[in-house]
C-alpha cells in the first residue's frame, strides 16, 4: 500500500528532482502561476502552493487535479484545457489526484471540494494561465539555447520547433532549463480557433486502469494488519443503546474487539464476514427515539400542515395576492414529493490508520476538507498530520460529500492501533442516508384575458440542508437549495411571491444530484403546462411567450422542442410533454415521449430530446454523457423511487424496496448542445431536473391525468386515469 506524502515532502521532492514544476501560488489577493526558482524564494507564510504541473526528462507531463472523479470524466477534463494551452502531446500527458491541503482548495469556495457542476467553472481560467505560462518558459528555454528570436519558435505536440532551421527539442528536453526561467505574469493565451483538446474528446485517461481492473476504489484498499469493522447503528432516529452482548460477538470466530462509538457499537474482526457476524451476536438493545410515531402519514401530514404557516419571503415582486384576486382566471395546485435514496454503485466505505504521529484516511470522497476536519477531530491529530488519500468514487450524487464513514473508521482505527476497512452494506447505506428532502408546495396562478400570467404565489415547504452543512448561508432563515429555480423564476411575472416555510425532522437530509431543482423544476414545470391548458394555449408556445427573446433557456427550449418533432402527432396512447430548467450555470431543456398502458397504468418512456447550453464545451463526450446519467437517474426517480418510514425509522432496506430504473428501461435518447452563453456552466446537475415534469406533461398529453406527486408508479397512474375529469 503506497502512503501519500506530505505536502511539504511532496513540494520538497517536486523541487529536488530534475524536470519543470509550476505551481499555482495563492494568497488573498488571488492566485498566481510560480516556477521553482521563484518558489524557492517565496516566503512560505506568504503563499500557499500547490503543484499543477510537473514535466519531466522523459517528456511526460503530469497534471495534478484537485478533484474528485467519480465518473464525470474530470481526470480528463481538467488535463484537456492545461494541455491545450501548453500545446502538450496527448499521449504523454499524465493525471496524479492531489493530495488534500489547503493549496487545493476551490477558488471560490475556498474549501477542496467536488460537487455543485464546479470543477470547471471554478478552475478553467486557473488552469488556462498556468498551462500558458509552462509553454511560454519552454519556448523562451529554446530560445536561448539556440540564440533566436521567440518569434521564430513555435510550441507543438510537446516540443518547441525552430522552422527556419528544422530543429526542434521536446519538453523533457527543455524542461529543466526551463525551471531556472521566470514565468510570466500574463502569459498570452491561445485564441479558440487554435484549441487543438479543448472542444474535442481524445482518448479518457482513466479508462486504461479501469478497464485493466488496475483501478482503486475505496474498497478496495488493504493494508497490513488491515481489520474490518461493521457498526450496529440506531434502527430508529434518534435512539441510544440500552445495551449489548459483547461477550457473544467475541465468541465469533475472527472477532478481536468490541468497541463504542459516537454512531453506535462496533465489531472489529480479521474479515468482513466475521465483523457481521459479530454485530449481529451483539443482540443490540436500544431505547428512546426522537420521534417513535414516525411513519409515511405523519411525514405527509407534516409537509401539508405546514402549508397552513406563513414562510419568509424569498421574493416578493409587486402584488401577487392583491392581483390573484382580481385574475380573469386563476389556478391553484398542491404538489408533494417524496424522499429519495442516493444509493451510489459502490457502498459507503472508508479505511484509516491512526498512528501516534500521522493519520493515513484512504475515501471515496467529495470533500477532502471535510475529510481532513473530521479525522483530525478523532484522531486528535492536526489537520497537517492527516492525509486523505482520495480514491476514484463509484458513484458520489452528493452522499460522498458526508464524512459519517471517515468518522467511523477513524475512531474505530484509534481505538484498535491498526488501519481499520468500514464497509456499510446496501441496507446501511439506504437506511442511514442524508436523504433528498421530501416536500411540497402551493402555487397559485393568475392569467388576463389574453392568457399571459399577471401573478404566481408559490409556498414551498422543505427541510433544510443549509441548515446543517452551510448554516453561514441561511441567509434571513432561507435556505438557497430551497427556493433555487423559484427566488429566480426563468419566466416573465410581474407579481411574483415566493416563500419558504422550514419543516424540522428527525430525517437527515443532505445534498442529492441538483439539490433544490430536483423538486423545484418538476412543480414549476408542471404547473407551467396547467396554466398553458387554463390558457388555451400550447404548453410550448405559453412558455416561450414568457420569456425574453434573448433568453438562453429559450434558445434551448426552441432547439429540444424542434429536433423532437413538437406538434407532430403521436398514435393513440402516446404523448409528448417538455420542461425546461436552469441551474448550476447551464440551461437544459428536453422533450419526452411516453407511452400509457390504461389497462394497468404501466408508463413507458420511448425517447428524450434533450438541448443544452453550459457554454463553451471542454469535452462533447462529457456533456452528452452527464446529459444521459442525468436524465436516466431523474427518470429513475420519477417512476420508481420512494424511502418509506416506520416506526420512527427507514422501512426501505434494498433494492427490493427501492427499485431503480433498469437498462431495458432507459429510453433512446439524443443530446444537442447549443452554445449561446459565453460563460462555463456545469454539467453534472443540470441535466436531471427537467425529465420528471417532462414526463408528468407527457403523461398528461396523452390521458389527461394530471399527476402532482411522484413517483409515477403503475398504481398512481392507474388511480390518476380513474380520476380524470372529476377534478
Amino acid at each position: 500500500m503506497k502512503r501519500q506524502l506530505s505536502r511539504r515532502t511532496f513540494v520538497k521532492g517536486l523541487l529536488a528532482g530534475s524536470g519543470l514544476t509550476l505551481f499555482l501560488a495563492y494568497r488573498p489577493g488571488g492566485f498566481r502561476v510560480l516556477g521553482a526558482e521563484e518558489i524557492k524564494k517565496a516566503d512560505p507564510q506568504d503563499w500557499i502552493l500547490n503543484a499543477w504541473i510537473s514535466i519531466t526528462p522523459d517528456d511526460v507531463v503530469t497534471i495534478t487535479v484537485s478533484q474528485s472523479e467519480m465518473g464525470q470524466g474530470v481526470y480528463t477534463s481538467i488535463p484537456q484545457i492545461v494541455a491545450d494551452e501548453l500545446d502538450a502531446d496527448w499521449k504523454s500527458v499524465r493525471f496524479r489526484p492531489a493530495p488534500a491541503a489547503d493549496a487545493y482548495k476551490n477558488p471560490v469556495w475556498g474549501m477542496q471540494a467536488t460537487g455543485g457542476s464546479t470543477s470547471i467553472r471554478h478552475f478553467h481560467d486557473l488552469l488556462r494561465r498556468a498551462g500558458a505560462a509552462a509553454r511560454e518558459v519552454l519556448v523562451q528555454a529554446a530560445a536561448q539555447a539556440w540564440g533566436v528570436p521567440r518569434t521564430e519558435l513555435m510550441a507543438a505536440d510537446g516540443a518547441v520547433h525552430h522552422s527556419i532551421s528544422g530543429r526542434s527539442l521536446s519538453y523533457g528536453k527543455l524542461a529543466e532549463a526551463a525551471a531556472k526561467l521566470p514565468l510570466p505574469k500574463e502569459p498570452p493565451l491561445k485564441d479558440n480557433s487554435q484549441f487543438r483538446f479543448i472542444g474535442r474528446v481524445p482518448a479518457r485517461l482513466d479508462i486504461p486502469e479501469k478497464i485493466s481492473g488496475q483501478a482503486r476504489f475505496g474498497i478496495d484498499t488493504f493494508a497490513p494488519g488491515l481489520r474490518y469493522a461493521a457498526v450496529a447503528r440506531p434502527p430508529v432516529f434518534g435512539a441510544r443503546v440500552k445495551g449489548f452482548d459483547e461477550g457473544a460477538a467475541k465468541k465469533v470466530p475472527g472477532v478481536e474487539q468490541v468497541v463504542r462509538i459516537d454512531r453506535g457499537v462496533a465489531v472489529c474482526a480479521r474479515s468482513f464476514e466475521a465483523a457481521r457476524q459479530g454485530r449481529s451476536a451483539l443482540a443490540m438493545q436500544w431505547a428512546g427515539g426522537s420521534q417513535p410515531n414516525l411513519d409515511n402519514a405523519l411525514v405527509q401530514k407534516s409537509l401539508l400542515d405546514h402549508l397552513a404557516k406563513t414562510g419568509v419571503v424569498a421574493r416578493n415582486d409587486g402584488d401577487a395576492q392583491q392581483t390573484l384576486a382580481v385574475a380573469t382566471k386563476k389556478l391553484a395546485s398542491v404538489y408533494q414529493l417524496p424522499y429519495l435514496a442516493h444509493v451510489p454503485l459502490e457502498p459507503m466505505n472508508c479505511t484509516a490508520w491512526v498512528q501516534p504521529e500521522r493519520c493515513d484516511v484512504w475515501v471515496p470522497t467529495q470533500s477532502q476538507t471535510a475529510a481532513q476536519q473530521t479525522a483530525a477531530k478523532y484522531s486528535g491529530l492536526a489537520p497537517q498530520k492527516v492525509h486523505i488519500h482520495t480514491t476514484y468514487l463509484g458513484g458520489g450524487f452528493g452522499r460522498r460529500a458526508e464524512t459519517d464513514v471517515v468518522e467511523e473508521a477513524v475512531q474505530l482505527s484509534k481505538a484498535a492501533s491498526q488501519p481499520v476497512k468500514v464497509i456499510w452494506t446496501r441496507e446501511e447505506d439506504i437506511r442511514h442516508d442524508f436523504f433528498r428532502p421530501g416536500n411540497c408546495c402551493r402555487i397559485e396562478g393568475g392569467l388576463d384575458g389574453r392568457g399571459k400570467i399577471t401573478a404566481w404565489s408559490h409556498r414551498v415547504v422543505v427541510p433544510s440542508i443549509f441548515a446543517r452543512v452551510f448554516p453561514q448561508m441561511m441567509e434571513k432563515g432561507i435556505d438557497p437549495a430551497a427556493v433555487e429555480g423559484l427566488a429566480n423564476l426563468p419566466y416573465a411575472v410581474p407579481n411574483l411571491r415566493v416563500e419558504y416555510v422550514r419543516l424540522d425532522l428527525p430525517i437527515p437530509v443532505g445534498f442529492w444530484r441538483s439539490v433544490g431543482s430536483t423538486h423545484n423544476a418538476f412543480t414549476v414545470e408542471c404547473f407551467m403546462d396547467e396554466l398553458a391548458r387554463a390558457a388555451g394555449k400550447d404548453p410550448l408556445e405559453f412558455r416561450l411567450a414568457h420569456m425574453a427573446k434573448t433568453s438562453a433557456l429559450r434558445q434551448v427550449l426552441e432547439r429540444a422542442a424542434e429536433r423532437a418533432g413538437w406538434g407532430k402527432p403521436l398514435p393513440a396512447g402516446q404523448g409528448r410533454g417538455l420542461a425546461c430548467h436552469s441551474c448550476f450555470g447551464s440551461h437544459v431543456a428536453q422533450v419526452a415521449e411516453i407511452e400509457v398502458n390504461q389497462e394497468n397504468g404501466g408508463l413507458r418512456v420511448h425517447r428524450v430530446v434533450c438541448a443544452v447550453d453550459c457554454g463553451p464545451i471542454i469535452n462533447p463526450d462529457t456533456v452528452r454523457a452527464q446529459m444521459e446519467g442525468g436524465i436516466v437517474m431523474g427518470l429513475s426517480a420519477a417512476l420508481k423511487e420512494r424511502v418509506n418510514f416506520s416506526r420512527g425509522g427507514v422501512a426501505t432496506g434494498n433494492f427490493g424496496d427501492y427499485p431503480l430504473l433498469r437498462f431495458s428501461e432507459s429510453p433512446a435518447i439524443e443530446v444537442h448542445t447549443v452554445q449561446g452563453q459565453k460563460q462555463h456552466g456545469g454539467v453534472g446537475e443540470p441535466g436531471l431536473p427537467p425529465i420528471a415534469p417532462a414526463v408528468a406533461n407527457a403523461l398528461f398529453a396523452a390521458t389527461g391525468a394530471r399527476i402532482r406527486t411522484l413517483p409515477l408508479t403503475p398504481a398512481v397512474v392507474l388511480e390518476a386515469l380513474k380520476k380524470r375529469g372529476k377534478e
